[in-house]
């Protein structure tokens, strides 16, 4: 099989033109073409003058053609083939987020009925559940947008761009995505994503799935402990409508998520061996869509055939600290995250049209053990939750949020009202300083990181854009170690995902579940 790069095309040339460019590359003739289609597709926005899209295209062998830079040969991606060996006990998938659905998958695929534990609600009660918080400001702390049928990636843009390598297990995600009702077009968009509306879909689909294969989703039910004989799980310990029961378990797959603190800390008691991780703290930027559209697309801002802009930037600052945008949702919205009672938490969500009226993207700085004062293995988590209780407290306790205009920010001023910006964030805001939520040196490296950035993309410091805190779930605080094996210093324990400290988003999350799975396999 050939790969074609660097094949450009105007915004509003027809999609039949794509095989002529590719025959004029090729320098072959067009009925040397038997079958071709779209590996990858992005936008070239560097010269603002010229935005047009560039294609990568896979093709079958041809005979006769000119080499070229652009042309390499590949290899169909490797199908994976699940063959585990029964243990005896249905293994024990906890979290049916990213990493516990895919988990799900394999081990169904491989024919050992799993069992998949979710605290949360099933996607379509869980919605309502998160509505009414939006809405009412009545937090379910067990079902909400981090808890739940999806996980917290359900509640948000849907990105399934990874900063891993594409391999066998990100082609299978993506692949199973696509088949469980995403667009076909994340099969070959350099930056896809799902949307929030089509993931309730998606993740309904993958359940059926996996049920239809011999494996059971008990959702409201909690793993409230475990059972450990000589340094090995042995069962688990559940919670159901206030009732424990025990599940034997030989096997239990960690797909926690970021969020459960609660099970970190009961993983700490055990001795499960956890480590500190480095992750990031800020706010919610929003801009005005139409303004950013501009600033990336000059007077293509307006074309019919691009979608929503969107940005990545990041600013190394003299004092160490790092500055940059993360999860940024084109024509989205900001939404209320919180999964404790009395705590403020911050995100970013985008349906697939990414057609509302704001642009927001979480503005972060990298925090590590420095800031923590502890050595603790949980102390990343603990400092969290006081940044999370803070902005609870400056919004009102009523699960508003603290917001302020970017120039007031820039000068240490409370804000008073929106101006040409406005919040988008659910129930409500409550106009603050921030600099009184962040550490000094926080709130200091987040005003440079926003005029270095204003200085890269136009209109990012404009005074009127609105900051919301506090984002403070970019990754997880911990990492819960694992060997060779993928297992825990407890046997049959099997950490995964990026609540366990080895993923940060959808596709990773999925595919290092995968790769998990994949390293029970016997030939």
């Amino acid at each position: 099989m050939l790969r074609i790069n660097n094949l450009k095309m105007p915004l509003n040339a027809c999609i039949d033109n794509l095989k002529k460019i590719l025959a004029d590359k090729l320098h072959c003739n067009l009925t040397d073409i038997k079958d071709f289609h779209i590996s990858k597709k992005s936008v070239d926005a560097r010269n603002k003058a010229n935005v047009h899209f560039v294609y990568s295209v896979d093709c079958g062998e041809i005979e006769h053609f000119t080499p070229d830079k652009d042309i390499e040969k590949i290899n169909p991606p490797e199908k994976l083939i699940y063959k585990i060996k029964n243990s005896g006990t249905r293994p024990i998938v906890v979290g049916s987020g990213p990493a516990g659905m895919f988990a799900g998958i394999a081990l169904a695929e491989a024919g050992l009925k799993p069992i998949i534990l979710e605290r949360g609600s099933e996607v379509d009660i869980r919605r309502q559940e998160v509505d009414t918080f939006w809405k009412l400001g009545k937090l379910n702390s067990e079902s909400n947008v981090q808890f739940g049928e999806g996980g917290a990636g359900t509640f948000s843009d849907g990105k399934l761009t990874t900063g891993i390598k594409k391999d066998k297990f990100t082609a299978r995600v993506m692949e199973e995505l696509y088949q469980a009702g995403a667009p076909q077009e994340i099969l070959y968009l350099a930056k896809p994503h799902i949307g929030t509306d089509n993931l309730r879909i998606v993740v309904r689909n993958i359940r059926e799935k996996i049920i239809s294969l011999g494996g059971e989703y008990h959702f409201n039910t909690k793993l409230e402990d475990l059972i450990i004989k000589d340094n090995k799980v042995v069962a688990v310990k559940i919670l159901h409508n206030g009732i424990i029961n025990e599940l034997s378990a030989e096997r239990v797959f960690l797909a926690i998520g970021h969020s459960a603190r609660d099970t970190f800390e009961m993983l700490h008691r055990h001795g499960v061996y956890m480590e500190q991780k480095p992750f990031a703290i800020g706010a919610r930027i929003e801009h005005r869509q139409a303004d950013i559209n501009k600033a990336q697309y000059g007077k293509f801002a307006n074309s019919p055939y691009l979608s929503a802009a969107d940005y990545k930037m990041a600013v190394h600052l003299p004092s160490g600290r790092s500055v940059y945008t993360f999860c940024m949702c084109p024509g989205g919205q900001v939404v209320a995250a919180a999964s404790e009672i009395g705590r403020v938490v911050t995100n970013g969500m985008s349906e697939f049209a990414r057609n509302k009226e704001n642009a927001n993207a979480a503005l972060l700085v990298g925090v590590g053990s420095q800031d923590f004062g502890s050595e603790h293995p949980l102390a990343g988590m603990y400092f969290q939750r006081k940044l999370e209780e803070r902005a609870f407290d400056l919004g009102g306790k009523n699960y508003s949020a603290p917001a302020q205009l970017v120039g007031d920010f820039l000068v240490g001023k409370k804000s008073k009202y929106a101006n040409s910006v406005q919040p988008s964030y659910a129930p409500n805001v409550t106009w603050e300083n921030l600099c009184e939520l962040y550490p000094q040196d926080i709130s200091e490296a987040l005003r440079l990181g926003i005029v270095e950035m204003g200085r890269k993309l136009h209109g990012f410091d404009n005074p009127d854009a609105v900051l919301t805190g506090v984002e403070s779930r970019s990754s997880s605080p911990v990492r819960i170690v694992r060997d060779g094996t993928f297992q825990s210093n407890i046997r049959g324990i099997y950490p995964c995902g990026e609540g366990a400290g080895y993923a940060g988003g959808i596709t990773s999350s999925a595919a290092d579940a995968l790769k998990v799975i994949y390293s029970l396999c016997t030939d």
